[in-house]
């Protein structure tokens, strides 16, 4: 009998040392998927870096374009103000002013033109939110509905973002003439 309790002391000894052993090898598997997913959050940190230093690069300059619209905006008005004025009209030198005004314009947009920002043409194109904003609707018949028929204020882009949207009126059906249409197929 004591024969057979040294037997089980023995393979009871054994799988303790094996489940040291199976203890190791489990704890370095653990410590190699640790490692590993350490070095892959690392890597996507990295890229993430370089992704956003790359946007600040290319659009640091967003909001600085953002502001400097309205200086371009104020130079258009100023440019028609003074332009449609009666009481100037007379003036022989508001011809020397005005185009004073309409060269400072040009270089702005040059500027904005070698920054990327690009004016977003509008007139007799769909209605798209992404890039306009409705300020009105304008019954005209001799467009499809939806179509842009004014530019209230003109939208830019930023490269291939969105600085500002065009303001616009867009074309809708004559109401009154479809009622009559309608008032018309009726009677028939």
């Amino acid at each position: 009998m004591d024969n057979l309790n040294d037997q089980d002391k023995e393979k009871k000894e054994t799988k303790a040392e094996d489940k040291k052993e199976l203890g190791v090898e489990e704890k370095l598997k653990i410590t190699e998927d640790k490692l590993l997913r350490s070095l892959a959050e690392i890597e996507n940190q990295r890229t993430r870096f370089e992704k956003e230093i790359k946007e600040a690069i290319d659009f640091g300059g967003f909001n600085f374009a953002r502001e400097n619209l309205s200086i371009l905006d104020n130079l258009q008005r100023a440019h028609a103000s003074i332009k449609n004025d009666p009481s100037l009209k007379d003036n022989k030198d508001i011809d020397k002013f005005l185009n004073n005004i309409e060269i400072i314009e040009k270089d702005l947009l040059s500027i904005f033109k070698r920054n990327k920002i690009e004016k977003i043409i509008a007139i007799n194109k769909k209605f798209d939110p992404n890039f306009h904003q409705a300020m009105a609707e304008i019954e005209d018949d001799k467009v499809d509905p939806g179509t842009i028929v004014q530019e209230i204020q003109p939208g830019y882009m930023f490269g291939k973002r969105l600085l500002r949207p065009s303001m616009v009126g867009v074309s809708k059906k004559n109401v009154k003439k479809d009622h009559k249409i309608k008032d018309k197929d009726e009677k028939n």
